[in-house]
C-alpha cells in the first residue's frame, strides 16, 4: 500500500463545493431576473457538459460533468424557487411582483379544491 489515491476524495469534496455554489446562484438568479435564468442555466450546462466531454484527465472531466448537471438540475430548482417566493419563505422581488401568484389568491384555491 505505499500510494494512496486522492483523486476520489478530491472529486467528491468540488461536488459538494459546486453543489453549495448552485443553491445560492438559483436564489439570486430568480430574484433578479425569474424564469428567464433557467435559460443560461441551460446554455451553461450544454457547455460544461461539451467541455467535460473533450477534457483531458478524470478529474477534469468528472468536475466539469458535476458542473454540467448541477446547471441542468439549477432549471427545476429555478421553477421551485418561484413557488417557495409565493409561499413567502424567500424575498419577492418588487419589480416582478406580477410574476408571483398571490398569496391570497393561492390559499383561496387551495380552499376551493379542497371543497
Amino acid at each position: 500500500m505505499e500510494y494512496i489515491n486522492y483523486e476520489g476524495l478530491i472529486i467528491g469534496l468540488c461536488t459538494f463545493l459546486i453543489i453549495g455554489l448552485f443553491h445560492p446562484l438559483v436564489i439570486k438568479g430568480e430574484y433578479r431576473f425569474g424564469q428567464r435564468c433557467r435559460l443560461w442555466f441551460g446554455l451553461a450546462g450544454v457547455v460544461f457538459l461539451v467541455l467535460s466531454l473533450v477534457a483531458d484527465g478524470v478529474m477534469a472531466s468528472s468536475l466539469l460533468g458535476v458542473t454540467s448537471f448541477s446547471c441542468f438540475w439549477s432549471i427545476l430548482e429555478v421553477a421551485e424557487q418561484k413557488r417557495r417566493v409565493e409561499k413567502g419563505w424567500f424575498p419577492m422581488n418588487p419589480r416582478r411582483a406580477s410574476e408571483y401568484s398571490s398569496r391570497e389568491s393561492r390559499s383561496a384555491q387551495s380552499e376551493k379544491d379542497f371543497c
